[in-house]
């Protein structure tokens, strides 16, 4: 049977908001420090085309159906021709992103630069909250869960006893460090909003399925992340081939012919 705890008011006082508010603070200093560490560099002429030719493969897969078949075939051969086409890359061409990554050391720099800007703010901030508050139960859910939730819930708290809906102050540590999104948005702006989980799931660029990621602690979550950020560009000859794939399997079927159909369906639906 799962003990119901008073939680001290002392404890909201002096952990939970303290926490909360510094690692606010925290996130939003972060933010400042990466862009003053940011080097201004001129984009590749040739990465920047391949990659607004990718967005012009999708735009063109998505709104298929709302061009004639004759038009949908004649772009399709303009990027998919096998002896010219945008979106063929020629075997031998392909580059290793890996090998484009370190082969400019100026890159290597801003990486390295965007590796210590998350580093160490955040393992100086688990060694504070490990040190002062390992232990208290900070916070308790409105609502109950089910036994899944404990190990999320309440790291570095081993009594199974107590209601899973408690939360422990390093479980609370961790909801912030990936949860605060919607207000660092509020406070930096949207496209400013600094989520690392966000980060994360931009892995697929590079060929790496996120889903099949599992983060083994939290320094490898931020060197993945940092990864990413420093390199969004980078494998734009796997993701040509790939969208390359990708437009040869649309099957076109062009609306325009049956549009009057559907509008009578609606019509009829909205009558009856």
């Amino acid at each position: 049977m799962a003990e119901d705890l008073v939680l001290d008011t002392a404890i909201r006082d002096w952990v939970l908001i303290p926490l909360s508010v510094v690692m606010v603070l925290i996130g939003v200093l972060r933010y400042f420090v990466s862009k003053l560490m940011r080097s201004s560099q001129i984009p590749d002429a040739k990465i920047v085309k391949e990659g607004q030719l990718i967005v012009r493969a999708r735009n063109l897969r998505a709104a298929a159906n709302y061009i004639p078949p004759k038009s949908f075939r004649a772009r399709k051969v303009y990027f998919n021709n096998e002896e010219n086409g945008l979106l063929h890359v020629p075997k031998g061409q392909a580059q290793n992103a890996q090998a484009q990554m370190f082969s400019d050391p100026n890159m290597a720099m801003d990486m390295m630069k965007k590796n210590l800007s998350m580093i160490i703010p955040q393992t100086l901030t688990f060694a504070w909250v490990n040190f002062f508050f390992s232990g208290f139960v900070a916070a308790k859910i409105p609502f109950p869960l089910t036994q899944r939730f404990r190990s999320m819930l309440q790291n570095g708290i081993d009594l199974s006893t107590v209601d899973v809906s408690y939360v422990s102050s390093r479980s609370w540590y961790f909801l912030n460090l990936f949860g605060l999104r919607g207000l660092f948005s509020l406070i930096l702006g949207e496209e400013n909003a600094t989520d690392d989980t966000q980060r994360m799931m931009q892995m697929s660029g590079f060929g790496f399925d996120p889903t099949k990621i599992v983060m083994h602690s939290l320094t490898n979550c931020i060197n993945w992340t940092c990864l990413v950020l420093a390199f969004p560009l980078y494998g734009c000859s796997r993701s040509l081939g790939a969208e390359k794939d990708s437009l040869d399997i649309v099957q076109h079927e062009w609306a325009l012919p049956k549009f009057e159909q559907r509008a009578e369906a609606v019509l009829r639906k909205l009558v009856s």
